[in-house]
């Protein structure tokens, strides 16, 4: 009984909104009657005969036009569109049947005129009225939360009518935008009531409990303007899915969420061939190494996209692949996905693996990369990301894998740390290691935002926990990028790399992790006065800034705008192959110091001091408590 409701409800709202539209139809042809014979009634038999024709042909041509959906406070010029255009095509045919089929010739020519007139008025008048009454209604309605939506442009306007809808939870008060020339301009009957820098003094007068910013191609400079302008009017802010996101299809312009940091960092969507993609991964056996982290992962997901025959999800971390199976059992596409917890300095383990599954392409991101963890763990640090990466491409050599991709560090570049000593000597490997049938390309890039451990999740848990946020030094920054532009970069680079090569990502300018802190400060909705930041000096091993290339290296374009190759001497692989060997000999002298100093060998630049004393903090800066204020930016 109860799955009847719904079709009964909506067939009497179907038969009450035809009924109401036959009433003005019968209006507008008596009216017009009316004015015609000084409003008298004469000649009622053709009245009558003839105005029962003209109510079955005018709600006939309402319904081929669609206006018979009864959403009238939703009405916009396309309905006002569609009326005269159902009034246009009835009155013809009233005409031709009634006078040329019926042969009712003393029908007076002038009510066909007058009453296809009066006839749009009153069907565009009726939902403009229900319109104006349902958002009168709505602006004093106690239970919908008033807004502020920031723009006046196509992306607003769809906002404003999502708005509209009913139960929608919110009520639009006014809109703001750059372009004087709006302002008191109505949008689907909402005032534009001035700028972005003035919504702060605009609130007095039009009270709202939230700002909704409704434009979804703004640059990360523009976002950052338009939610100080929110942080000056005190407001909570959200706003609607990127432009990026709408048009892939993942969220809808009605999805309304909070602002994130990569918004205000504005990085430009990533263009990639998804052809080239597609033909080098679909119907191929993947391996993806340290699978549950946060570039392994987002690379499990987006290699997913490409129609795989099967993906190996392997990482040592248990817990880590039973969430990505959580997540990977509901997208496989028809793919076969692999879970296999193992770690690649486990020859055997993945020796048996290989032969099992033999795979065409290898995606390497397992590493241990946390640079001052590692610096006190350098044995650890080699065994595992430069032994295991020797091991791997051996095994990867001997099962026939004809693509081996390994996800390098921008800490590559000069590094002051073991970390970046190990991807270095990654790249170096790669690049030297004869292709004997095996591609293999190194892919650089910077910090990951969000990714497990790095400042931004540290920072969000200390603003979450209301603890001082953590800078090591005022003028340290970093690249940063997002884990998704990262991974389809990484993609896109695998199918352009050609054997050795050193393929560099587009990071675009470094960023001050403090305005990163002041950023986030401002994200969560509180004052940068009221959040202490305070700098504990660099940590050992750790750069005021990182680079992307060596000097000695020469950067070449590809044909992705965004991804760099460089062109440096190769190693003679003999002599790197005899300085891996004393590496791994020197692992087993008690002691970091040998292991340090053969990784110095094969990494000329790297640097053996542990901080250099021009980068470090002053003892007066050290541990000092400092307060973020506004305008410090």
């Amino acid at each position: 009984m109860a799955s009847l409701m719904p079709s009964l409800l909506l067939r009497y709202r179907l038969w009450f909104i035809a009924g109401f539209q036959a009433c003005l139809i019968v209006c507008s042809l008596i009216t017009s009657w009316l004015l015609r014979f000084d409003f008298s009634l004469p000649y009622r038999r053709i009245l009558l005969t003839s105005g029962l024709l003209l109510l079955v042909v005018r709600l006939i041509t309402l319904r081929l036009f669609n206006l018979n959906h009864g959403w009238w406070h939703l009405a916009s010029v396309s309905d006002a569109i569609n009326i005269l255009k159902a009034v246009a095509v009835g009155s013809v045919a009233f005409f031709a049947v009634n006078r040329y089929l019926f042969g009712v010739v003393a029908f007076p020519r002038s009510i066909y005129f007058l009453e296809a007139v009066l006839t749009a008025c009153f069907l565009a008048g009726a939902r403009l009225g229900s319109r104006v009454l349902v958002e009168s209604v709505r602006r004093d309605s106690s239970r919908s939360k008033r807004v502020i939506v920031v723009g006046a442009g196509f992306a607003a306007q769809m906002v404003i009518r999502e708005l509209a809808r009913p139960n929608s939870g919110y009520a639009a008060v006014g809109c703001v935008d750059d372009d004087r020339s709006k302002i008191g301009v109505h949008i689907q009957g909402v005032p534009v009531l001035g700028t972005i820098d003035e919504i702060e003094f605009l609130v007095e007068d039009s009270p709202a409990e939230e700002i909704l910013i409704a434009i979804p191609s703004a640059s990360g400079k523009q976002m950052r303007r338009i939610t100080d302008a929110c942080q000056k009017a005190k407001l909570p802010f959200k706003t609607v899915p990127t432009l990026s996101d709408i048009i892939r299809g993942e969220a809808r312009i009605n999805q309304f969420r909070e602002v994130r940091l990569e918004d205000l960092l504005g990085r430009e969507t990533v263009q990639i061939d998804l052809e080239t993609v597609r033909n080098q991964i679909a119907a191929r056996t993947i391996i993806v190494t340290g699978a549950a982290g946060s570039i392994g992962s987002e690379l499990c997901r987006q290699i997913l996209d490409y129609g795989p025959s099967r993906l190996i999800c392997l990482d040592q971390s248990e817990t880590g692949l039973f969430l990505l199976r959580l997540e990977l059992d509901a997208h496989q596409n028809g793919t076969q996905v692999v879970f296999r917890v193992a770690d690649v300095i486990d020859g055997e383990r993945v020796r048996s693996l290989l032969s099992e599954f033999k795979p065409e392409i290898i995606f390497h991101a397992a590493a241990y990369k946390h640079v001052p963890l590692m610096e006190s763990n350098v044995q650890e640090a080699v065994k595992n990301n430069v032994l295991g990466l020797l091991s791997l491409l051996g095994l990867a050599d001997e099962a026939g894998c004809k693509n081996f991709v390994l996800i390098s560090s921008d800490k590559a570049v000069n590094p002051s740390n073991i970390m970046g000593a190990t991807k270095r000597a990654c790249e170096l490997i790669l690049s030297s290691r004869p292709r004997n049938g095996m591609r293999c390309v190194s892919v650089r890039f910077g910090n990951v935002l969000g990714s497990n451990g790095s400042v931004v999740p540290v920072l969000t848990q200390q603003l979450h926990n209301h603890e001082p946020l953590t800078v090591t030094h005022p003028e340290i920054k970093r690249f940063f990028m997002t884990t998704r532009e990262a991974v389809a970069l990484v993609l896109q680079a695998f199918v352009i790399g050609k054997h050795g090569d050193i393929l560099v990502l587009d990071m675009g300018e470094q960023v001050k992790i403090v305005d990163l802190a002041r950023t986030l400060i401002r994200l969560s909705g509180q004052a940068e006065r009221d959040v202490e930041i305070r700098f504990t000096g660099l940590r050992e091993g750790e750069k005021l800034s990182e680079e992307l290339f060596y000097q000695h290296e020469e950067v070449i374009p590809t044909s992705c705008e965004k991804i760099k190759r460089t062109k440096g001497p190769r190693r003679d692989w003999p002599e790197l192959c005899l300085q891996l060997e004393e590496l791994r000999a020197s692992m087993s002298v008690d002691g970091a110091a040998p292991v340090r100093a053969k990784m110095k060998e094969i990494v000329p630049e790297y640097s053996l001091q542990s901080v250099n004393s021009s980068q470090t903090c002053d003892d007066s800066l050290a541990g000092q408590r400092f307060r973020a204020v506004a305008g410090n930016d």
